[in-house]
Formats: structure tokens, C-alpha cells, sequence
């Protein structure tokens, strides 16, 4: 049977739908609880380790031997960061790889296809619970940015800003995942984070405020050009007393961005199921 034989979902009920698509999040929230080493690796390891370095050892060998108001500020700068950071990598990782295993020679994602639905809502099923593990992530980094820093972050939380950039940032990141997951080949993985994800990571604000590089304006000019940049400036504005972009230019980024990835994500994912 073909992917594209599978039945109309005009023949199922709004309550069908839902149940439906209830039970593929479901499926993949329920694989994230059987296999939480995975979760943890994917959202420890690297911050963890940037944490560590940037927000320990380096204010530790500094002069001040990182008990300055500088070494303070490099850990609430870094806190914005790695909030980001990790909503990124849930994105790719939670999305993207398993998107590009399911499109290989096994063809494991016609398994999800044949479901009742429209196919549009099986890789928003994806999306969904790839953002889910973003929120989940931040909420596990959180306390590593608190703790391993050698000087404590200072904290100012704006909790309208929190709880409503949080979500939509997770969701960018998951439809980024998804556009990269389908738009990629198997035999690519490794040019995707190469290509891809390194200079997302290094370009998108995550170890440094944005108004920072008022004297590198190229730079500053094509840091705008990458959704992280928004996230991260997001998450400084919403947990950190520091500079950041106006939430007017943030708000509507991440929805524009959020908007074009999902769209050519679900495209890329049409064209590569049917093909």
C-alpha cells in the first residue's frame, strides 16, 4: 500500500482527527519516556560543558579569580545563551534526525503516513512534540545556568515575556527542525551541522548580546538573518536585567520565521513522502 493510498481524511471527524493526531504525539512523547538517556545527552552534555568553560574555568583564571561584577555578567550573558542553545538542539534533534533516519532506505516514516489524517498534520504532530522536548530541555538547563557558573547569573524574570516567547521560540526551533529534516538527505548529516548548525550556534547571539556588536556592524547586520539571534535576545529579555533587542523586533522574527520554516517544512515533507 502507498503512502499516498491511505484514507481520505475527509471521511473522519473533527474528534477523529484529534484523536488521531493525539496518539502520533503521543507516540513520540511516549519514546522520549522510554529512552531518557537520549533526552538528557542531547540536552546536558554541550551546555554543560560550555557552562563550564566559559562560566568557570575562564572567570577562574582570570584575575579577579571570578568573583568581579565581570564574571557575574558573563554568566547572565550566557544563561540567555544556552536557554537558547538547548530549544535549538531539541529542534534539530528531536525533528530533524529522526526525520532524515525515517526518510532513508527503511522508509519508516510511511508507518506515520498511513495514518488517517492529512499528511500536513503528521509532521505537525512532529513539530509539536519536538517543541515540547525544547520547553522540557529549557526547564533541565535552567538550573545548570544557575549553579555551575563561578559567579551566579543575576536573574530579573518577566514572566508575560517568559511564558509566551518560550512556546513560540520552542515551536521556531521545531519547525526549523523539520525544514532541515526534510530538505537534507541522509548522506548530508554531516554538512548540515556544518553548514548549518555551527554557524546558528555561533552567529545567533547565543555567548553574547546583540547591541554588543555595534563595532562590527556586517557582522551585527547578518546576525539579524539568523532566527537564534531572536530566541536568544528573547530569552534575555525575558530572564536577565541586560541589554537586549526590542521584543517589537523579537515577537514578530520568531512568527515570521516560525511561519516561513513550518510552511516550506511541511512542502519539503509532502513532496518527499509522495516522491
Amino acid at each position: 500500500m502507498a503512502a499516498t493510498d491511505v484514507v481520505s481524511p475527509a471521511r473522519l471527524s473533527a474528534g477523529d482527527t484529534r484523536r488521531a493526531f493525539g496518539a502520533l504525539l503521543s507516540r513520540d512523547l511516549t519514546v522520549l519516556r522510554k529512552r531518557p538517556a537520549d533526552f538528557i545527552a542531547r540536552t546536558v552534555v554541550q551546555p554543560l560543558m560550555l557552562l563550564f568553560v566559559l562560566g568557570y574555568v575562564t572567570p577562574r583564571i582570570s584575575p579577579d579569580g571570578g568573583d568581579g561584577p565581570l564574571a557575574a555578567k558573563q554568566a547572565t550573558t550566557l544563561l540567555a545563551g544556552m536557554l537558547a542553545m538547548v530549544v535549538l538542539f531539541q529542534g534539530i534533534f528531536a525533528v530533524a534526525m529522526p526525520l532524515v533516519q525515517e526518510f532513508g532506505v527503511t522508509r519508516e516514516i510511511e508507518d506515520r503516513v498511513l495514518s488517517p489524517i492529512p499528511i500536513g498534520l503528521v509532521a505537525f504532530a512532529k513539530v509539536i512534540a519536538g517543541a515540547l522536548q525544547g520547553l522540557l530541555g529549557a526547564l533541565v538547563v535552567f538550573p545548570l545556568a544557575e549553579v555551575v557558573p563561578a559567579s551566579r547569573p543575576e536573574l530579573h524574570i518577566h514572566w508575560a515575556v517568559l511564558v509566551t516567547l518560550a512556546p513560540l521560540a520552542a515551536l521556531m526551533c521545531s519547525s526549523l527542525g523539520l525544514y532541515l529534516g526534510t530538505a537534507f538527505e541522509p548522506r548530508s548529516v554531516m554538512a548540515l551541522f556544518a553548514i548549518v548548525i555551527t554557524p546558528l550556534l555561533y552567529l545567533g547571539c547565543t555567548l553574547y548580546p546583540w547591541r554588543t556588536l555595534d563595532p562590527i556592524r556586517w557582522v551585527q547586520g547578518v546576525s539579524l538573518l539568523n532566527p537564534l539571534t531572536y530566541v536568544s535576545e528573547g530569552f534575555r529579555a525575558s530572564v536577565t536585567p541586560a541589554d537586549h533587542l526590542s521584543l517589537w523586533f523579537v515577537y514578530p522574527a520568531l512568527m515570521v520565521s516560525t511561519a516561513w520554516l513550518l510552511w516550506r517544512g511541511m512542502a519539503h515533507f509532502r513532496r518527499r513522502v509522495v516522491g
